[in-house]
């Protein structure tokens, strides 16, 4: 039998999926990357914080209206196929992008190919979501979803960091050209994982023809439904999704309370990346589904305090500890999500499910940030942060308060490869 702390230390599953976790760092860091480079062009030519919410907004809406529709193309394609071409349609939208920053092109074409870019990567989270448990054996699979968040974690703090170091050396067309070639890296790490049974979808009745988009939409929010306990951990991470965006305002906030200022915001959100990671590498240690339960209720503690308490503090230290905690909570939750909807769904809908799940999370972030101002107007800074705080607990008693039994593995789904 092999030593359980030499297994825990190595990447879960073989090569193709260290392949498409190298993929996924790769792209993800160079999206943050460009996001920065993308923003500060925008701002140089207008001047208008009005154009940076809009440019933000055209690449954050597409993935939350089209991301159901890149859930059933990864169910009825090749995902292999289908993150690849993403990868190159994207790399030809940042050429253009990079195009516009630097020939002077009107500047409304930089948020519709931010759009664009989006709208091209709607395949690649549920494509992804789908193959890694074809790619990674059962008692790994919470593994190798800690990997994959805590990937996203590290391209969040990472990104911006060398999205403004490319600023500082060079110009916003040098900084979307490098995400261009990080396009271009992931379609060839990609690549270069054998085509196989791992990336095709499930087999479909051929006599029964091609079923139409809002009956292949409805099957995957039939599944959810179907699975209470899958839902439950779903409605989670949603929640701490939208404290996530609650906290993308309120944060400016808390900087200015405890005398950092308006760098201190930087500080606060690298904070909740950090804790990120953390919190990654914390539910790939508790990968048992009997621990879900409680692993669960202290992810959401674990949001719920911080969150209250960073309405109270008075020093950056402690604002960024707590930042660090709640980041942590948030990701655990995130991880079981993740691994909740392969266990407990066929395989024939699972990226049709993550489909919806994905925008779902995504828009929870966005009600968040809408919430934030109207909230905090009508309480007080302190108060609304409690109220935030209070609401994760009471929605996590609800949703904790019967066991998360998990179901048999789904039918159809293909044993992980070997290599």
């Amino acid at each position: 039998m092999p030593d359980s702390t030499v297994t825990r230390r190595r990447l879960p599953g073989g090569r193709p999926f260290h392949l498409l976790l190298g993929s996924l760092a790769v792209s993800s860091c160079g999206d943050w990357l460009y996001n920065v480079a993308l923003l500060a062009f925008v701002y140089e030519r207008t001047g208008s914080a009005t154009w940076v919410a809009l440019t933000t907004a055209a690449r954050v809406l597409p993935i939350v209206v089209f991301g159901p529709l890149g859930g059933v193309l990864a169910d009825r394609h090749d995902r292999r196929r289908l993150i690849i071409a993403s990868d190159l349609a994207r790399a030809a939208l940042m050429v253009a992008l990079a195009g516009v920053a630097a020939g002077g092109l009107p500047v409304i074409l930089a948020p519709l190919l931010a759009a664009a870019a989006t709208l091209a990567g709607a395949v690649q989270p549920p494509s992804v979501a789908a193959s890694t448990p074809r790619l990674v054996a059962g008692p790994e699979l919470q593994r190798a979803n800690a990997a994959r968040a805590a990937i996203g974690q590290a391209a969040i703090v990472a990104g911006p960091a060398l999205g403004a170091l490319l600023l500082a050396v060079s110009s916003p067309p040098v900084a979307i050209l490098a995400n261009a070639l990080t396009f271009l890296a992931s379609a060839a790490a990609v690549a270069a994982i054998p085509a196989g049974p791992a990336f095709l979808p499930a087999q479909r009745d051929a006599a029964a023809g091609a079923p139409g988009l809002l009956t292949e939409l409805r099957a995957g929010a039939d599944a959810l439904r179907g699975a209470p306990s899958a839902m439950r951990v779903v409605a989670a991470d949603v929640v701490c999704s939208a404290v996530y965006g609650l906290l993308t305002v309120t944060l400016v906030l808390v900087s200015r309370d405890v005398g950092a200022g308006a760098g201190g915001y930087g500080v606060l959100l690298g904070a909740f990346g950090i804790g990120g990671l953390a919190g990654a590498a914390v539910a790939a240690r508790f990968d048992g589904a009997e621990h879900w339960r409680r692993t669960l209720a202290v992810a959401l503690v674990l949001v719920a305090l911080p969150v209250a308490g960073l309405g109270v503090v008075d020093a950056l230290w402690m604002a960024i500890a707590l930042g660090i905690v709640a980041g942590a909570g948030g990701v655990v939750a995130e991880v079981l999500s993740e691994t909740a909807l392969p266990r407990m769904l066929d395989d024939a809908v699972l990226a049709r499910a993550y489909g919806l799940v994905l925008p779902a999370s995504l828009g929870g972030i966005v009600a968040g940030s809408l919430v934030a101002g109207p909230l905090v107007a009508l309480l007080g800074l302190t108060a609304a942060l409690a109220a935030a705080g209070l609401a994760v607990l009471a929605v996590g008693a609800l949703l904790l308060r019967r066991p998360l039994p998990v179901a048999t593995p789904a039918p159809g789904v293909v044993p992980a490869p070997s290599v």
